[in-house]
């Protein structure tokens, strides 16, 4: 596997740091993830099914579990012993808590100068809000990004997933496969950080290219697309379709479907400034058209058209879609005794060295034995 050979210490918890250790023990890295005596509070999160929380197994599949108490001086030594062993640290601790625990970055690189170290945290390193507490809710507050989701006459609204906790953990393993290439020239390790709200900041995309540009705060548009007519959902006889013509080409072919391409001579919608300018009327037109005929229509002939089109399915169609099924976005992972579990599947393909399911989600402290085991073989060695 891809990173195989690769040792991470994960003394993350929740959602965001182990998301990124998730995607680290998915393509082979060793992964020891180090839980208090009561363990990652999502082990007791989410839905429950034969005393395994679904919500857990899902992020933390592929890692070993090793309970120490980093309050004690025993548990803050095995730390370091392991860190000895390791490539990588990560953590999603609030910046300098790990210094007031005893690992500042000068003593981790006195105990091993080829360490990277993986900080996920709410705001940064530097600033105002260092010492803030921090939370998806916020993070997606403070970002921007709720201000530009909902409707236009509603309020800000956020995603529902938490996007800057899983932004934020790709950016960090992202950063930490980074480093490890770094390394490979330099022989040293460095800090990596990642930020909640930094990450969604980096996700404004065209949003914040506009604002820059014209110095205008993007309105809120719903399923209408901020810079682009028509685009968004549209009425069917029997439920929603979308439909994304992202450009004169896209909109050509689409209204060419609809029998509607003579409206690209009139000037109210000849460019997408002027589309954008008299939306709604557009919107209203087309849609007259389209909730004459069913969704499965117009995913074919859109589709075949040449223009992106999808049906807007909820989670029950999304895995048993066999687009889906056929990419292996569904998994099911058998954990003794506690039965087979469903999870979502490897979102990257690699095609010679794939992700895979190599251990199911450990038991809490189920490595523990074996791990510091290795670690007073060493020391006697």
């Amino acid at each position: 596997m891809a990173l195989s050979g690769i040792r991470v210490i994960d003394l993350t918890r929740i959602l965001a740091g182990p998301f990124c250790t998730l995607m680290l023990a998915d393509m082979g890295a060793e992964v020891i993830k180090i839980e208090p005596p009561k363990g990652d509070p999502v082990r007791q999160q989410g839905i429950v099914k034969n005393g395994l929380s679904w919500y857990f197994a899902q992020f933390n599949r592929n890692k070993k579990s090793v309970i120490l108490d980093l309050y004690s001086e025993e548990g803050k030594k095995n730390l370091e012993l392991l860190l000895e062993t390791a490539d990588v640290l990560v953590e999603n601790y609030r910046p300098g808590v790990l210094a007031k625990m005893g690992f500042p970055r000068e003593r981790l690189e006195e105990i091993n100068p080829k360490l990277i170290h993986a900080s996920v945290n709410g705001y940064g390193s530097t600033g105002p809000y260092v010492d803030r507490p921090s939370f998806d809710f916020i993070a997606q507050a403070m970002s921007g990004f709720m201000s530009v989701n909902g409707s236009q006459d509603g309020e800000p609204m956020r995603a529902a997933p938490p996007m800057s906790d899983l932004i934020a953990g790709l950016y960090a393993a992202f950063g930490v496969v980074t480093a490890l290439q770094a390394r490979h020239r330099t022989g040293r390790g460095q800090i990596v950080e990642s930020s909640l709200t930094n990450g969604l900041i980096s996700m404004m995309a065209y949003l914040s290219a506009e604002y820059f540009a014209t110095g205008i705060i993007p309105s809120r548009t719903g399923n209408n697309h901020p810079i682009a007519s028509p685009y968004g959902l549209f009425r069917a006889s029997d439920g929603r379709v979308a439909v994304a013509p992202s450009n004169d080409v896209f909109v050509k072919r689409f209204l060419t479907v609809l029998d509607l391409d003579h409206l690209l001579d009139e000037d109210k919608f000849c460019t997408n400034d002027q589309r954008m300018k008299n939306r709604d009327e557009l919107l209203e037109i087309i849609n007259k058209v389209t909730e004459k005929q069913s969704v499965d229509h117009w995913i074919r002939v859109i589709n075949e058209a040449g223009c992106p089109c999808g049906r807007t399915m909820d989670l029950k169609e999304v895995f048993e879609d066999p687009q889906v099924l056929a990419q292996e976005m569904m998994l099911e992972v058998d954990h003794p005794g506690r039965g087979p579990v469903k999870m979502t599947g490897f979102p990257v393909k690699l095609s010679e060295t794939p992700a895979k399911v190599h251990r199911p989600t450990p038991e809490l402290g189920a490595d523990t034995s074996a791990v510091l085991g290795s670690l007073k073989s060493r020391e006697r060695n």
